[in-house]
């Protein structure tokens, strides 16, 4: 007797196996491109790459990439503003925070295919020449670092927590930054320099 199950019979398990397969290659091939909601429109059948326009730090840049280019990496390698740092790569540490319209995003996690028009500050675009952003200088006076690998996502979390209006308190200054994570520990340090920045004492 063959222990072979025929080709048309399908169990319970299998069936069900074979369904969420199905559908998560489904979902991750539209996470890849964009989704039909993607502002830079869905690639062409078969396209492994599309072309995306941004502004950057006040320049404008069309580029074209790999669908699943992240924006940290559209930074990084193709644009050469490394100030945006690549730490845990899984949107867990806060260091490749940018801000998108003004809006706070971890680039690790954010496809630029869909920022097709947007406009990114990164920490590169804070200063204007020689004059730093009151939030750096205040990270200088505070002392706010010691590795400093943190700090670029540190400052671009703590402009957008000021542009918020989340600095009544340390509390709520520690919990509107909590998504930033610093290894050496500097944090009360780093609260001051928000305060500091904010206008606080």
């Amino acid at each position: 007797m063959s222990d072979q199950i025929p080709a048309t019979h399908l169990s319970r398990r299998t069936f069900i196996a074979t369904t969420a397969a199905i559908g998560g290659a489904a979902t991750a091939t539209e996470l890849l491109i964009g989704g039909p909601e993607a502002q830079a429109g869905p690639p062409a059948p078969g396209a492994t790459s599309g072309q995306v326009s941004l502004t950057i730090n006040g320049r404008r840049h069309t580029v074209t990439i790999d669908n699943r280019t992240s924006l940290l990496d559209l930074l990084r390698e193709q644009l050469d503003l490394t100030g945006t740092k690549k730490g845990c790569d899984a949107g867990a540490c806060g260091a490749c925070t940018v801000l998108v319209d003004g809006r706070r995003v971890n680039g690790c996690l954010t496809l630029a295919r869909r920022l097709d028009g947007a406009e990114v500050t990164t920490v590169e675009g804070l200063a204007h020449g020689e004059d730093l952003h009151p939030l750096q200088e205040a990270f200088i006076d505070q002392d706010g670092f010691q590795c400093g690998y943190c700090t670029p996502g540190q400052i671009v979390s703590g402009v957008a927590c000021i542009a918020e209006g989340h600095t009544g308190s340390a509390a709520e200054i520690r919990e509107w930054m909590s998504g930033n994570i610093c290894r050496c520990g500097c944090y009360t340090k780093i609260v001051k320099a928000v305060q500091q920045a904010a206008g606080g004492k």
